[in-house]
């Protein structure tokens, strides 16, 4: 049988390309009774590293992984992280938390983040509207971001404008299915 073709997606010229990725599935509740501290589920980590693989297998690449503080999220971008063989620790950030400001992220990536890829692992409705702020000078934009999905942002310059294009956005499910072909 012939083998399927890996699916590859155009880099283009931009200065730099943002993965916003949607934590993994995590417990309802955690034990403490903490949003913040509820952890991914067995079922979610196991997702998340397929999730991860089929990344890898599209040529994702990353500089840096910035994460929101919170379990759930830290989980997910460890495993990013282990997935990608990542030497670089993972920087977490305050602007990234559920009820988050995406103007100060915005500001924090413009101040102390100049690469070409940077992936970001946080929540929604966080990253929908983060999406929203850079692709549509922040006029709402529908999007599914399900849990561990992955959207692409391109950019050639986030100082001087907000403007970025929305490259793809995938769901778990096409991930997974491209990490197990």
């Amino acid at each position: 049988m012939a083998q399927l073709a890996r699916p590859t997606f155009p880099l283009g010229e931009p200065n730099m390309n943002l993965y916003l990725i949607r934590h993994a599935i995590a417990e309802e509740e955690a034990s403490s009774g903490e949003d913040s501290q509820r952890a991914l589920t067995e079922k979610g980590a196991k997702k998340m590293r397929q999730i991860a693989k089929g990344l890898r297998m599209l040529g994702v690449e990353f500089d840096l992984i910035l994460s929101s503080p919170y379990l759930r999220a830290r989980q997910t971008a460890e495993i990013l992280s282990d997935v990608f063989k990542l030497k670089k620790e993972i920087v977490y950030s305050e602007d990234l938390i559920p009820m988050g400001d995406p103007d100060l992220l915005l500001a924090e990536i413009n101040e102390k983040y100049s690469m070409d890829s940077l992936a970001i692992v946080g929540h929604e409705p966080y990253l929908s509207t983060f999406v929203s702020l850079l692709t549509a000078g922040g006029t709402p934009v529908e999007l599914t971001f399900k849990k561990g999905g992955v959207c692409r942002l391109s950019t050639d310059d986030l100082h001087h404008s907000r403007k970025a294009t929305l490259e793809w956005l995938l769901t778990p499910g096409v991930l997974v299915e491209i990490a197990e072909r």
